[in-house]
């Protein structure tokens, strides 16, 4: 989810413009609720990517 802070987009604006309900990605965000398949899948058209390249990214950015 830190890609959000680098575009400068809120937890609430990703949430609404992606019909994501902004209590669940915030108990993702902090690791309080496992993502289910629907939400990596809104989460990752939110970033224009396929859920395959959001994991891949985002795997990434944990080891950097």
């Amino acid at each position: 989810m830190g890609k959000n802070k680098a575009k400068k987009v809120s937890l609430n604006e990703f949430s609404f413009t992606n019909d994501i309900d902004p209590a669940i990605l915030s108990r993702i965000e902090t690791g309080k609720q496992n993502i289910k398949l629907n939400i990596l899948e809104k989460i990752s058209k939110g970033f224009n990517k396929t859920p395959a390249e959001f994991l891949t990214e985002f795997e990434n950015f944990k080891e950097n």
